[in-house]
C-alpha cells in the first residue's frame, strides 16, 4: 500500500464521567488512525475500514469521518477535495468509549489539513462540538487528558485538568453487548429531584477540584451520580451490581459508566489485576462475555502528521 498523504491518530475517550453528565471527559490511550491515501475530485469519496465497525461502516453515505469532514468544510465556507480514505479502528463500536466522537474530530481535523484551512484551537473545537452535538467527548478526544466543558449552542468554554500519576491506570470492561445512544438518553427521566441536582453539583465540583489538585483520594465521592447512572445501569447485563463491587477493591479511586454505556471504567492506583477481573468475572455471571483493557489517560490528544517524503514533496500541509 502506498505512503498516506495525511494520517490522524485520534484517541478513546468516556464521557459523562462520574457526576459530570454532558460536562466531564478524559482521554484514553486506545486509537483509531485514519489514513487518507489520495485526493480526489470534489464529492468523491471512497473508503475501507479495518477493526471495529468494519462491518457497520460499509455505506459510504453514512461514514461519520466523511460526513464530518464535509460538515467542517460546510462551517468554513471551503469546497473541500475529495479523498480516499483508510480506518484502522481499534476503539470498540458503540460502547461508550467515543467512537464516534474519534470519527468527528478525524473528519475536522482532515478537512483543516487538506484544504488548507489552518482553523485555531477554539474553531476546530466548535466545528467538532457543532457536528458532535456536545463537547464531553470531542474536547478530550482533540486536547487529550481529562477536560471539563460547557456548550450552549453557539459559545464553547472548556478547561483541560492536570496529568494523572504515573502510577494510576484505566481499567476498562467491555461487553459484548451494545447500547444505542438513542436508548440512553430515552432511559434518563425528563426531570430529577432538586435534592438528586444538588447531589451531582457536589460531586462534580469535588471531581474537578480533586482532579486539579491531586487529591486523588476524593475520586470514588466525585465519580458518584444521580443524574444518568444508576437509570442507564439497567440497560445491560450485571449494570446494576459492577460498580458496587469494583468500588470496594483495595486501590480504586473510582467507578463509573464510560459514556452511555455499557463499558465500565475504573481509576485505579497500583496493580489494576484485580478490579479487571472481578469486572469480568461480573460480566460472565450475568452471561456476558467481556473483554478488558488497561489503559492511561491520553494526554496529547489527536496527532496530524503528513509523511515526511510527501512533505518534501510539496512544501508544507497546504
Amino acid at each position: 500500500m502506498p505512503e498516506p498523504i495525511l494520517r490522524v491518530r485520534t484517541p478513546a475517550t468516556s464521557a459523562n464521567l462520574g457526576a459530570g453528565f454532558d460536562t466531564i471527559g478524559m482521554a484514553l490511550s486506545l486509537y483509531n488512525i485514519f489514513s487518507v491515501t489520495e485526493t480526489l475530485p470534489d464529492g468523491e469519496f471512497h473508503a475501507d475500514t479495518v477493526g471495529e465497525g468494519a462491518i457497520e461502516l460499509t455505506d459510504i453515505k453514512s461514514n461519520m469521518i466523511i460526513q464530518s469532514y464535509l460538515a467542517a468544510c460546510d462551517f468554513w465556507g471551503v469546497k473541500g477535495k475529495g479523498f480516499g480514505l483508510i480506518s484502522n479502528n481499534a476503539i470498540p463500536f458503540s460502547r461508550g468509549l467515543g467512537s464516534s466522537a474519534s470519527a468527528v474530530v478525524a473528519g475536522v481535523l482532515i478537512a483543516d489539513a487538506l484544504n488548507g484551512v489552518n482553523a485555531a484551537e477554539d474553531d476546530l473545537l466548535r466545528a467538532m462540538t457543532r457536528i458532535e452535538g456536545h463537547p464531553d467527548n470531542v474536547a478530550p478526544c482533540y486536547l487529550g487528558g481529562m477536560t471539563v466543558s460547557c456548550w450552549d449552542g453557539d459559545n464553547l468554554r472548556y478547561v483541560r485538568l492536570p496529568s494523572t500519576p504515573s502510577d494510576m491506570y484505566v481499567v476498562v470492561a467491555v461487553p459484548n453487548v451494545k447500547v444505542r445512544t438513542d436508548d440512553a438518553r430515552e432511559a434518563l427521566p425528563e426531570k430529577v429531584e432538586f435534592t438528586d441536582a444538588v447531589f451531582n453539583l457536589g460531586r462534580a465540583a469535588l471531581m474537578a477540584a480533586a482532579w486539579a489538585t491531586g487529591e486523588w483520594n476524593l475520586l470514588s465521592w466525585g465519580m458518584d451520580d444521580r443524574l444518568h447512572q444508576q437509570y442507564r445501569a439497567k440497560l445491560f447485563p450485571g449494570g446494576e451490581v459492577i460498580m458496587d463491587r469494583v468500588r470496594s477493591i483495595p486501590g480504586c479511586l473510582g467507578v463509573a459508566i464510560s459514556g452511555s454505556g455499557p463499558s465500565v471504567l475504573a481509576l485505579v492506583r497500583g496493580k489494576p489485576r484485580k478490579t479487571a477481573e472481578t469486572m469480568c468475572r461480573t460480566f460472565s455471571e450475568y452471561g456476558v462475555e467481556s473483554l478488558f483493557f488497561v489503559l492511561e489517560c491520553n494526554t496529547g490528544g489527536a496527532k496530524v502528521e503528513r509523511p515526511m517524503k510527501h512533505l518534501r514533496q510539496t512544501g508544507g500541509l497546504n
